[in-house]
């Protein structure tokens, strides 16, 4: 109904309501004021019918989108062989950069199926038979580059020491029973060498009482610590001291039981390891000083010995920061430094050249890579506690979510 139609039906029923008011008077007769008649209703104009709406197109279906092609890593169908050190505190390390390979495609074998000394070690790199090992230490390792393959060449001719793992992550020295040190007054390994009576109380109760000398825990014989304490022995004429070498852990357990019976001993260690927290400087043990820091005169000729100089590039190395709490002889320094006789050493990836060439994004991973010392000492502690490094080195992942997508992301622009 239109607006037009409502307003006469409305104006008809007005003028009926006056039509009946008027015919109704007051009580004394008088008639009410008579109404104008109404206005004639104006005749209703026809409504235009409604335009037929046209019909609306039909939606054509939207075409489905075509999946997106995912991009493929740079390590897809690419095999990797791994490996590690025989020295437990670099598994974790092996198998962070087994995961992290793997997040660009590599298929990387087990670090654990090639568990090799630096003396094997290089070897297999250079000859092609492990592409990468996450677990050198340099300058000390540098003698191994000096070897020479069957076929003439140098090892150092085929592999590349690349990225910044761990640079002066390495610490290394002697450490000795603190009871004992305090009673002899010997806080250096020449102090030792010329203490007779401290030389006697020793020899009586290390790994081969009666002999004369004082036997302390070195390294084993594939190990580059062996070579270096050989030379640092003849270098400073320790002729008192031998190094015993068996296997590490084994030395390890025995002088742990040496300390906690006030036992003498010295043993050669190093961090990051879960080792300081059971022979604890400053506790229940000390760092030893030295006089002289081994130079590269390799006076025990031994192979690379050249390599094995502690002073450092600048000539200002073997000493650390650490105080007379933990190194007595730290005292006897302008520097107040402990006179350690080590360098500290980069912790760093070596790798296979051809393996770098042909894979830029494993090349880029390993320049990328940073991880902290204390980190690698707390994944140390944790295997020490029957964690296992693979498990460690997940959950270690997943901790660092971003700074690991950092590192991937700059292997994948390397690609």
């Amino acid at each position: 109904m239109t607006k037009k139609r409502h307003a006469s039906i409305w104006l008809a029923l007005l003028a009926a309501f006056a039509l009946i008011a008027a015919a109704c008077g007051d009580d004394d007769g008088d008639a009410t004021t008579t109404p104008a008649p109404a206005a004639e209703e104006e005749p209703m104009a026809e409504e235009e019918p409604m335009a037929e709406e046209e019909p609306m197109a039909e939606e054509e279906p939207m075409a489905e989108e075509e999946p997106m092609e995912e991009m493929a890593l740079p390590g897809e169908g690419v095999d990797v062989t791994a490996g590690r050190a025989n020295w437990s505190s670099g598994y974790f390390q092996a198998e962070l950069y087994k995961l992290l390979l793997e997040e660009l495609g590599y298929n990387v074998s087990d670090p654990a199926d090639i568990e090799l000394g630096p003396n094997n070690g290089y070897i297999a790199m250079a000859q092609g038979e492990m592409d990468y090992w996450p677990n050198s230490w340099y300058p000390g390792h540098l003698a191994w580059l000096a070897g020479e393959l069957p076929d003439g060449s140098l090892v150092g001719d085929h592999v590349t020491i690349i990225g910044e793992e761990m640079l002066a992550g390495g610490l290394q020295g002697f450490l000795v029973t603190k009871s004992f040190a305090d009673e002899f007054g010997v806080y250096t390994m020449d102090d030792l060498n010329r203490n007779a009576d401290a030389l006697a109380a020793f020899d009586a109760t290390d790994s081969v009482p009666g002999n004369g000398v004082a036997d302390i825990f070195g390294c084993p014989e594939d190990w580059t610590c062996d070579n270096i304490i050989e030379n640092q022995i003849v270098f400073s004429g320790w002729d008192n001291i031998v190094q015993t070498k068996a296997g590490y852990d084994a030395m390890f357990a025995q002088a742990v039981d040496n300390v906690g019976e006030g036992v003498p001993m010295i043993l050669y260690t190093w961090t990051p390891t879960a080792y300081i927290t059971q022979l604890r400087p400053g506790d229940n043990v000390y760092w030893m000083g030295v006089e002289e820091i081994l130079d590269d005169s390799n006076p025990a000729n031994q192979e690379g010995g050249e390599e094995h100089d502690q002073r450092g590039s600048d000539g200002s190395g073997g000493y650390a920061s650490i105080g007379p709490d933990q190194c007595p002889s730290a005292a006897d320094q302008e520097s107040g430094k402990c006179k350690i006789g080590w360098v500290a050493a980069d912790i760093l990836v070596t790798a296979n050249n051809d393996f770098l060439a042909a894979n830029p994004a494993a090349a880029g991973l390993f320049e990328a890579v940073r991880l902290s010392v204390i980190d690698v000492s707390l994944a140390n502690v944790a295997m020490g506690e029957g964690e296992t490094p693979a498990d460690l080195a997940v959950q270690w992942v997943a901790d660092n979510r971003d700074l690991v997508d950092e590192w991937i992301t700059a292997a994948l622009a390397a690609a």
